[in-house]
């Protein structure tokens, strides 16, 4: 089975549109970050590897491809729940540009 072949800059400029910013992140087997609570929007696309996102009530696992919201406030963790390092795009809703 082929890799997932994902066009990262098209998700960027997709984001980008949407108010997100956009960054690689590259977490080790077994990285867990735990009870993250962000005052903004937060969007999350799984690059490789397989992780799970918790939230209360709720558990997703993403595999490559899998995008997910996680809403201004809403606590969660991210667990790699793969054997090989987890690579995603993080990014946060960009405040409104201030008018001058």
């Amino acid at each position: 089975m082929q890799p997932t072949r994902i066009d990262t800059e098209a998700i960027r400029a997709d984001w980008a549109r949407r108010g997100f910013s956009c960054e690689v992140w590259i977490d080790p087997p077994s990285q867990v970050w735990r009870d993250f609570q962000y005052e903004v929007d937060a969007m999350v696309l799984l690059l490789e590897g397989e992780c799970l996102i918790e939230t209360p009530g709720r558990t997703v696992r993403l595999q490559a491809g899998d995008e997910l919201l996680i809403p201004a406030g809403a606590r969660h963790t991210v667990r790699n729940c793969g054997q090989g390092p987890a690579r995603w795009l993080h990014g946060f809703r960009e405040p409104p540009a201030a008018f001058a």
